[in-house]
């Protein structure tokens, strides 16, 4: 049987109609839903990527794969055999450079000592330049009433200038005394910035030994562990992870129509593929801040031409509870089916009732 094109436009425009009736009640009724579940969500935890951070060849590997860990553990260590001459040679400059300054200080003791000697030489001058200025004075006078010699008055003079000159060569040899006390000084400075720059350099050589001792940075269980006795590795190249099992918590992508009613500390409902029949509990933690395709490199938000909307999901995290049976069995990556009940309290509705709970008691008190 044939159909005119205006009826067969009208079946078209009525199938258009009821499906997109059909996704408008279906996303009102999971908005309305007293709960709200998803199978898109996975169990994840925030694991760590340990990595050297230094070149260096592996002499122990002392961990094997999916094997559980402390913090602190040894997992591997680096060749040390260079690490140690360059912390040897570090230790050398330290000696060296304190030495040096040791010297220097010792200089400056020694100059203290020959400042008080100039000192005492010069106060010796001063008594004999006063001396020989009396003797002059007294063979002037002598020398003008009759009573002395020209030569005795001419030697007093002589006398007299040897002794400025001597006082004036002693003066600047305190002087120079003094300023070489300076030059020592600004020394001994410069050799204390050498003794800190030496024991910088000390530590630096202790810490990279330190560094070719690769430690658990948390308690977890290896994973993708790839390095081996013998290879080298340069510094940030991954070498294993660690995953912190104990702190898993599960990630569920909600489609944006069933968020309305979603708050953080609603309770959660949670199945796990891997284990069948085993029921565990938690918590909303946090709604995320912006949909997944957000963050891609090209996000698919047309600006222009056909558009087609699409509901988006925004990622939902949910804390597990712990001392749960089995919640060890967890592993990262396994498939969930978490159930919220939307109609619970949420974190600030569950504080205002406890603080109204408790000024309702102090003033029946």
């Amino acid at each position: 049987m044939n159909f005119s094109l205006p009826v067969r436009l009208a079946g078209a425009a009525v199938l258009v109609a009821l499906v997109a009736g059909g996704a408008y009640l279906y996303n009102q009724q999971g908005a309305n839903a007293p709960t709200q579940a998803t199978d898109d969500a996975y169990v994840e935890a925030d694991y760590t990527q340990v990595a050297s951070r230094l070149a260096g060849t592996v002499s122990k590997v002392l961990v094997e794969d999916n094997q559980a860990v402390k913090a602190g553990d040894l997992l591997a260590v680096l060749d040390e055999r260079d690490l140690r001459v360059a912390l040897d040679s570090a230790k050398a400059q330290v000696l060296s450079a304190q030495a040096a300054l040791n010297s220097l200080k010792a200089q400056l003791l020694r100059q203290e000592s020959l400042r008080q000697q100039a000192r005492a030489t010069l106060s010796a001058d001063d008594a004999a330049l006063t001396l020989a200025e009396a003797n002059r004075a007294r063979f002037n006078d002598m020398a003008r009433d009759g009573s002395g010699t020209l030569q005795a008055q001419q030697q007093a003079d002589a006398q007299f200038r040897i002794q400025q000159a001597h006082r004036e060569r002693d003066a600047a040899a305190l002087l120079a005394v003094e300023q070489q006390s300076t030059v020592i000084q600004a020394d001994v400075e410069k050799a204390q910035a050498s003794v800190q720059s030496a024991q910088a350099a000390l530590r630096a050589a202790e810490l990279n030994l330190s560094y070719a001792r690769i430690t658990a940075p948390v308690d977890g269980v290896v994973a993708q562990r790839s390095v081996r006795v013998g290879a080298y590795v340069q510094p940030g190249k991954p070498l294993l992870a660690v995953v912190p099992l104990k702190d898993v918590y599960v990630t569920a992508n909600y489609r944006e129509t069933q968020l309305a009613q979603m708050r953080p500390g609603q309770a959660v409902r949670l199945k796990v593929d891997a284990l069948p029949g085993v029921q565990f509990t938690g918590r909303v933690s946090s709604l995320a801040p912006a949909s997944g395709v957000s963050f891609s490199p090209l996000p698919a938000h047309n600006a222009s031409g056909n558009f087609t909307k699409i509901v988006q999901r925004l990622p939902v995290r949910i804390e597990i509870d712990v001392d749960q049976a089995q919640r060890d069995l967890l592993r990262v990556g396994m498939s969930v089916r978490p159930e919220v009940d939307v109609r619970g309290p949420t974190v600030a509705q569950s504080t205002g009732q406890a603080m109204s709970a408790t000024a309702t008691a102090d003033a029946t008190q």
